[in-house]
């Protein structure tokens, strides 16, 4: 049963690792630390060996729980009670617990919250819009920690940034405020700029 038991730790970090690179930037929002919000983003490479290996240990873990026990031939009367990390129950609450750190990326934008941008006339002139390659960003919870905090500028009229593309395409009112600014405020998230492409 301890084997069961390392089987069971080895799935939940697994499965802890192939979603942290998504987490960080969500616990650094909360914690109001962005500028951790790229720290894991070495694993995503690695994400699909730990969705792989913790699928592998938790189908095992299901395997050894669920085949039959082969019965000595004995006439003494054992009564030992099963723990209750050794029970069914305790590794499907396991289950669902790497079901749930696993599909994190998928649903980690409900942590942001939406900024709803006041609709202001902005003199054509004034508009700009630019392309920011970036370094660091890995999944839909990375685009929504830089969207975020590129929002709470000032003068931000649109922003859509891609991790699969990365980049975030920003467009501005560079009356109110410019591509220091927000170059800064992207680097502070914890991303790196490796280039600026003005796109109109």
């Amino acid at each position: 049963m301890k084997s069961g038991n390392k089987l069971i730790g080895v799935g939940i970090l697994t499965a802890m690792a192939a979603s942290l690179c998504c987490i960080t930037p969500v616990l650094a929002l909360i914690a109001g630390a962005s500028g951790l919000g790229s720290t894991f983003s070495w694993l995503e490479p690695y994400r699909t060996y730990f969705i792989g290996l913790t699928i592998l240990v938790l189908v095992f873990a299901w395997f050894q729980k669920l085949k039959p026990i082969k019965q000595k031939d004995c006439n003494c009367v054992s009564e030992k009670e099963t723990k209750f990390i050794q029970t069914k129950t305790f590794l499907g609450i396991v289950t669902a617990f790497t079901i749930i750190m696993l599909a994190f990326p998928y649903y980690s934008s409900i942590f942001y919250s939406r900024t709803q941008k006041p609709i202001s006339v902005v003199d054509k002139s004034h508009v700009q819009k630019v392309e920011f390659t970036l370094s660091g960003m890995t999944c839909n919870s990375c685009e929504e920690h830089i969207n975020h905090q590129v929002n709470r500028l000032t003068g931000i009229i649109n922003s859509t940034p891609s991790y699969k593309n990365k980049n975030i395409i920003i467009e501005f009112d560079n009356s109110k405020t410019n591509i220091v600014v927000i170059k800064k405020v992207i680097k502070s998230t914890g991303y790196s700029v490796t280039n600026i492409r003005d796109l109109k």
